[in-house]
């Protein structure tokens, strides 16, 4: 199993962004803190004409939901939704994954839970997880386990479905 994924309260809890300190920078357009990210997570990620660009320094994950910038280096560069490949769950809650190894979308999750009142999102990650098959710290953008991410996911997805139900029966 990647070390992302074991089930530690660390990894499934998604970040509530507290402020920066020394070890966690700050955003230089929102002032969160930032969570570091690897090299490999960045070259996966960025598009092309940044891939050079992140070779040099550290940088950070930017979870801000209103802010644009997805990584920073401290003083310097920053990059944004649109200097990477792909949506980022945090910024586009709608249209991106919410597990970036198995694909699973919003959309997905809702679907189930309206057909069938629960959804299994959790329990096949957690089964793929166990025979090995994610990849959560190259694949997700923010460089670690989705859990987090999907278990938000389904929490909203049922209470939507719970409004939707309450609405119909009005």
């Amino acid at each position: 199993m990647s070390d992302c994924c074991c089930s530690s309260e660390k990894n499934d809890a998604p970040s509530s962004a507290p402020a920066a300190t020394a070890a966690r920078p700050a955003c230089p357009r929102c002032g969160r803190a930032g969570r570091p990210v690897s090299t490999l997570t960045l070259k996966h990620q960025v598009r092309a004409d940044f891939l050079t660009a992140v070779n040099d320094g550290a940088f950070y994950f930017c979870a801000t939901s209103e802010c644009a910038v997805v990584y920073f280096a401290v003083g310097g560069l920053t990059l944004t939704t649109s200097d990477v490949r792909r949506p980022v769950t945090q910024k586009d809650p709608v249209h991106a994954p919410v597990c970036y190894c198995f694909g699973f979308t919003p959309a997905m999750v809702g679907e189930e839970i309206e057909a069938t009142g629960k959804s299994t999102v959790v329990e096949r990650i957690a089964a793929e997880m166990k025979s090995d098959f994610c990849a959560c710290e190259i694949r997700n953008p923010q460089g670690s386990c989705c859990l987090g991410n999907v278990k938000a996911a389904v929490k909203a997805a049922q209470a939507a479905n719970r409004s939707l139900r309450v609405e119909a029966s009005a």
